[in-house]
C-alpha cells in the first residue's frame, strides 16, 4: 500500500488506535480490522467519533455492512477506513504543487 507509514500516522492521529509505525502493508488492513473489532466490543462511540474523524461515508457503511452481513465486521470497516486514507493522501498531492513563480501569495 502506497505510503504506508504516512497512513499510519495518520489513523493514529484520529486517536486511540496505537497502530505500530512500521507495521508491513500486507498486515496492516487485518490489524486495523482487530483494532477496529476491540472498538466495536469495548468503545462503540470511540468507533464512531473515529469514523467520523477519518471521514468514511456513513451510507457506503450502511450499504456494506447489510450487504455482507456475514463477513468480519472490522474487516470491512478497515477496507472502509483505508480506501478512505488512500483518497486523502492522493488529494494532498495533487494539491502539493510547486510556489508560484511569480511570486504570488498562495491560498
Amino acid at each position: 500500500m502506497e505510503d504506508a507509514e504516512a497512513l499510519i500516522k495518520d489513523l493514529n492521529g484520529y486517536g486511540g488506535l496505537n497502530l505500530p509505525e512500521h507495521t508491513p502493508d500486507d498486515r496492516l488492513e487485518a490489524l486495523l480490522a482487530e483494532k477496529l473489532n476491540a472498538l466495536i466490543q469495548s468503545d462503540f462511540n470511540a468507533l464512531v467519533q473515529f469514523l467520523y474523524k477519518v471521514d468514511v461515508s456513513e451510507s457506503k457503511l450502511r450499504t456494506l455492512l447489510k450487504t455482507k452481513a456475514n463477513e468480519d465486521t472490522g474487516m470491512l470497516i478497515a477496507r472502509l477506513v483505508l480506501e478512505r486514507q488512500q483518497q486523502k493522501i492522493l488529494t494532498r498531492r495533487k494539491f502539493q504543487g510547486e510556489p508560484p513563480a511569480s511570486g504570488e501569495e498562495r491560498w
